[in-house]
């Protein structure tokens, strides 16, 4: 076996890992408002996450080919690629058993620029990458918030219209689980070349560009690899956006998870119509501000500041922890090699 074949299986084997970190922090994203209003257990929501995230993996998934660091750094080296995965897995890992939900994209963006800053020093690195990021920090998770206090104004109106009538009831959970399976949908299509970036970037490198077929393996390789890790991590950090930040009925789960919904479709489709390219925001942001949002619509005094701070400071570290780390053990790389 040729050091080339070697490294294409690392690559494969850091692909599955990062699925499976990707599974168990972004679970929570589409399911926490359905599990947390109580319209579904947490083994339920997860399998109706991976079916749709699996669907969204096998219909769009493969057709949308990443190489991580693609525009933030010149190029990426094999063993830049290596300290870049196992740096945000590290973090990705140690946020999701803490139940925490991060950006797993920002995780990655930011090893990148750890590697970065080793390999090619400041001014290699696109400052206007810092500047999305931070963007993102401010733009999704109050977006979400002012639209899920509006969405949960004009449900309430709506629930008290038609209260005692279960036609509305069930309409409400269906509705709910209709947002759950298109956000699902959504994730399996966009990000499971996240987890495959890798690998790509491995293999373009050695000169294996995936053709079309392979790349179509890839998605179903590395959606395999979500489901797993939502299945074995995901409840963690559901159970927090679900039950820790604020406790959540019908009417504010369904606010949070339209909320969520729509801002992350908008922020990724009109800028794109208008500039040619989507805003960068998180779901992960996007979701836990639309849960706070819908549960401050209902009362000032039911959201858990204690768990909101927290979740807000992981965010803030991911920045610095990730640059750190990639730049570390790339240097570490480096000497070895």
């Amino acid at each position: 076996m040729d050091v080339n074949t070697i490294l294409l299986i690392i690559g494969l084997i850091l692909a599955f890992i990062m699925a499976m970190n990707l599974g168990g922090n972004d679970a929570a994203n589409p399911t926490s408002a359905a599990v947390g209003a109580r319209v579904m257990s947490v083994r339920r929501a997860i399998m109706l996450f991976s079916v749709f995230a699996l669907m969204g993996a096998l219909l769009q998934g493969f057709m949308v080919m990443k190489t991580i660091g693609e525009g933030i750094v010149p190029q990426i080296d094999v063993a830049g690629a290596l300290a870049i995965v196992l740096a945000a897995n590290i973090w990705i890992f140690f946020a999701t058993i803490r139940g925490m939900a991060i950006s797993t994209t920002h995780s990655i963006i930011c090893a990148v620029i750890g590697y970065g800053i080793v390999k090619f020093g400041i001014e290699g690195i696109s400052l206007d990458v810092l500047i999305m990021i931070v963007t993102s920090w401010i733009t999704s998770p109050i977006c979400s918030l002012l639209l899920a206090i509006g969405m949960y104004k004009l449900i309430r109106r709506y629930a008290i219209k038609y209260d005692g009538k279960p036609a509305i009831a069930k309409f409400f959970k269906s509705l709910l689980i209709v947002s759950l399976c298109i956000s699902a949908y959504a994730f399996g299509a966009n990000d499971v070349a996240n987890a495959t970036g890798i690998y790509t970037t491995v293999a373009i490198q050695l000169g294996r560009m995936p053709d079309s077929t392979a790349m179509f393996i890839l998605a179903i390789f590395g959606v395999a690899g979500i489901i797993v890790g939502g299945m074995l991590f995901g409840p963690k950090v559901i159970e927090t956006l679900a039950f820790r930040v604020t406790r959540l009925d019908l009417t504010t789960g369904l606010a949070a998870s339209l909320a969520n919904a729509i801002v992350v479709y908008l922020f990724t489709t009109l800028p794109y119509a208008m500039w040619g390219y989507g805003l960068p925001i998180s779901t992960s942001y996007a979701a836990v501000g639309s849960i706070i949002g819908a549960s401050f619509a209902r009362s000032r005094k039911s959201v858990n500041k204690s768990v909101s701070l927290t979740l807000v400071s992981y965010w803030m570290i991911t920045v610095p922890v990730n640059i750190l780390l990639a730049g570390a053990i790339y240097y570490l790389l480096v000497l070895l090699i």
